[in-house]
């Protein structure tokens, strides 16, 4: 995902509304985590797709069958950075919901799930 995206606002999400998604998750919502396979070995939240950026090549021209571009998406990583960029990428591509979830797994770690492993 080396291409540039025009800067477009995206949606943000913080851990906590997050935490409230998953306890009650509302019909058809879309989970994406796009960190690495060994960082979700470490921690990791149920019910995402995991998509990591370095496989972009694998996954991004199937994108429209992976994902519905008109539900509503919600993209995390380790510290939202990763995550901005997804966003940016699926916004490009016609998705017209998505939003990225401020300060990723870790920040989640610290203020909703302290289970969950901070690396």
């Amino acid at each position: 995902m080396s291409e540039q995206f025009p800067n477009q606002p995206i949606g943000q999400i913080s851990v906590e509304q997050l935490a409230n998604y998953l306890a009650d998750p509302p019909e058809g919502l879309q989970l994406v985590d796009v960190r690495e396979p060994q960082e979700i070995a470490i921690a990791n939240l149920a019910g995402f797709q995991n998509l990591p950026l370095s496989e972009f090549n694998t996954w991004s021209e199937d994108i429209q069958n992976r994902l519905n571009p008109d539900a509503e998406t919600l993209v995390l990583c380790h510290h939202g950075v990763r995550s901005a960029q997804m966003c940016q990428w699926l916004i490009s591509q016609g998705f017209t919901n998505v939003k990225n979830i401020v300060g990723g797994i870790d920040a989640y770690s610290i203020v909703v799930d302290r289970s969950v492993p901070q690396y």
